[in-house]
């Protein structure tokens, strides 16, 4: 009976994980691989992948436009805010998402403690040199602060910041696009599945960031699910 128990909760868990995690559906076109299945095989050859360096020379000489960059995991690996979240409000459950005391806290300090990724500062740098303007939605809840703005701005040098755009999750719709579309972003950066067809229904490319295997955002997406480009050595 215990261990029935036990894989009772493990399911639960994981069912979960899944919810929280999951958006609208929208079946992908291709395998796919996710970040730890790359790190486990290598880069597959299927895989429609593409590196600053290439991006760099491909945009070289057209004119300057909008970029955008979704938060968690693209440009930042913010694990331990949530992970202290978790700890703090719901312990080994995933209330604290939509406890606005959570995300007072995440957005309003905790993100001290979130690492910026590499691959977010070249990218970064790259569309800096280039006069592009660089916008970053979130799917997080929004809090009556702007420390996150500013501490983006900080760690990544951003000359001309615009606010952080809070654009908040929806299992019904894509609620990203509208912002992309707004400001005439033409590139937009992200992790998640909602991210490359958020882009995409704005007129926009979406260009896969790879996840960390260790995030503790699961599950792991499936990096090229959509035939989308993916961003070589982007999982830190």
């Amino acid at each position: 009976m215990k261990k029935t128990i036990i894989s009772l909760s493990i399911l639960l868990s994981c069912a979960i994980t899944t919810n929280v995690n999951a958006d609208p559906k929208t079946p992908g076109t291709e395998k796919g691989y996710s970040t730890i299945d790359i790190l486990n095989l290598g880069v597959p050859k299927d895989l429609n992948t593409v590196s600053v360096e290439s991006l760099s020379k491909e945009l070289a000489g057209k004119p300057s436009m909008a970029v955008g960059f979704d938060v968690d995991d693209t440009a930042l690996f913010s694990s331990p805010v949530f992970y202290r979240g978790q700890q703090e409000f719901s312990p080994g459950g995933y209330a604290y998402l939509s406890n606005q005391d959570f995300w007072d806290k995440a957005n309003c300090g905790w993100d001290i403690f979130s690492m910026p990724k590499k691959i977010a500062t070249e990218l970064i740098d790259m569309h800096q040199q280039r006069g592009d303007s660089i916008y970053f939605i979130t799917g997080r809840t929004g809090s009556d602060c702007d420390f996150t703005t500013q501490y983006l701005k900080r760690v990544f040098n951003i000359t001309n910041m615009h606010d952080v755009i809070f654009a908040g999750s929806s299992r019904e719709e894509y609620l990203k696009a509208k912002h992309i579309k707004a400001h005439n972003i033409k590139i937009y950066y992200g992790d998640a599945n909602g991210d490359i067809i958020s882009a995409r229904q704005a007129g926009a490319e979406g260009i896969r960031i790879m996840r960390a295997a260790n995030s503790s955002y699961t599950p792991i997406p499936k990096n090229g699910l959509y035939g989308e480009r993916v961003m070589l050595n982007s999982q830190y």
